[in-house]
């Protein structure tokens, strides 16, 4: 009952988190690296930077947290949540914007692993349905980031943003940061059971043995690799959906902050259903159909102009999206043993946040030198061609029996 209780406090505190990041984000983040002169390379890596963060930091994150305990490693990310969000109001440059979210992605990359490593230490066998709870109600925070800050920037402005405008997003970030580390200091409260090593040695070697399991399993790397992939999309429409539908599509920025909502939506809705099948039925054929969703939708997003087409589509990459998110961690969780579970989520989040942070970059530099639909045609082949590759390396379902997996109450 108290894991239970943590579990459901955790959701509250990973809502209030994600909301002050998907306000500091998407469709904000991009707009206001165009409004500070930035091209389209730069673009690419303003939005990318602050995911470059999680690849150097997640794996070693996580595998802290299986040392010294979950609650100090979630308390330091929740602090970058509540701190940085306020350093956006000294930006004058998009150089300073780029420095400013490299420093930001430490929220995530520290936070992101451990607390899904928390969430699999209560789970049990119902790995796959309540890493998806947890993720839908966390990236609910998403959901209402995007339109509230592209809401904000559409009341504000007169004709287009100004820098206050701007500002007045990341003030409403700050403050849900300070609530989600506010709700945090609450519910973590108590003293946590960590097993100790007898010294810096045995810690360095309980450290780096872990790490070292987890990376040498190919099944691990190939599993982790298809989300890491199908965030290269996700990376990529963060960064241009909103300019492509505010300067080619011709909408407005409270629009283009609701193609972004639904995607979100419809991952929230479907994820705890495709991850409760995914723990009967088995991981592969979700994520194999999860990344032919996501192919096909994203390469269709340049042949339209109409809000509705537009909205239609990124529902379609939602569910792809659900598929794919739902199943790749709870895989990576039923290959390794727990007590790696932290190094484990640190190896996925890398993975993922290699993808993440290399989808804008590269739909930038592309989009440099070519249009949107031959950019999002490469990036949706890259998924494509994955697909064989993950089936010849895992061979492992990840499904359990029926009878194993407990009845919701």
């Amino acid at each position: 009952m108290a894991l239970l209780n943590q579990y459901t406090s955790l959701c509250g505190v990973g809502f209030l988190a994600r909301f002050s990041y998907a306000l500091a984000r998407t469709p904000v983040l991009p707009l206001f690296a165009l409004y500070l002169g930035a091209g389209p390379e730069a673009i690419g890596l303003v939005v990318g930077i602050s995911t470059v963060t999680g690849i150097f930091f997640k794996l070693p994150s996580g595998a802290l947290s299986d040392l010294v305990g979950r609650k100090k490693t979630l308390l330091a990310g929740l602090v970058v949540f509540a701190v940085m969000p306020f350093t956006y109001l000294l930006v004058s440059s998009y150089q300073l914007l780029i420095l400013i979210r490299f420093l930001h992605g430490f929220a995530t990359a520290i936070y992101g692993p451990v607390a899904m490593a928390v969430v699999m230490d209560a789970a049990g066998v119902r790995k796959g349905e309540m890493l998806s709870w947890f993720s839908s109600v966390t990236i609910i925070g998403n959901l209402a980031g995007a339109p509230v800050g592209g809401f904000i920037l559409y009341r504000l402005a007169t004709s287009s943003p100004a820098l206050w405008d701007f500002q007045v997003v990341y003030l409403v970030s700050g403050v849900a940061g300070f609530l989600s580390l506010a709700l945090a200091l609450v519910v973590l409260r108590g003293k946590e059971t960590v097993e100790r090593s007898k010294g810096l040695k045995e810690s360095l070697g309980r450290f780096a043995s872990g790490i070292k399991e987890v990376l040498s399993d190919r099944r691990v790397v190939a599993t982790s690799s298809m989300e890491g992939l199908q965030n290269l999309a996700v990376g990529a429409l963060e960064a241009f959906l909103p300019i492509y539908a505010v300067k080619v599509a011709g909408l407005n920025e409270f629009q283009a902050g609701l193609l972004w909502g639904i995607q979100v939506l419809v991952t929230i809705l479907a994820k705890p259903f495709m991850g409760r099948s995914s723990d009967r039925y088995g991981r592969r054929p979700l994520i194999v159909g999860g990344m032919v969703l996501c192919a096909v939708s994203f390469g269709a997003i340049p042949f339209l102009k109409n809000f509705y087409l537009l909205l239609i589509t990124a529902t379609f990459f939602g569910l792809g999206e659900a598929l794919v998110t739902s199943s790749s961690a709870a895989l990576v969780a039923d290959i390794c043993q727990e007590r790696h579970f932290g190094t484990a989520m640190g190896t996925f989040g890398t993975i993922f946040d290699v993808g993440h942070a290399a989808g804008p970059i590269m739909a930038g530099l592309l989009l440099a030198r070519m249009d949107y639909l031959q950019t999002f045609w490469i990036m949706g082949v890259l998924l494509l061609a994955s697909i064989p590759v993950f089936l010849l390396t895992v061979t492992h379902e990840g499904r359990v029996e029926p009878a194993e997996v407990p009845k919701i109450v």
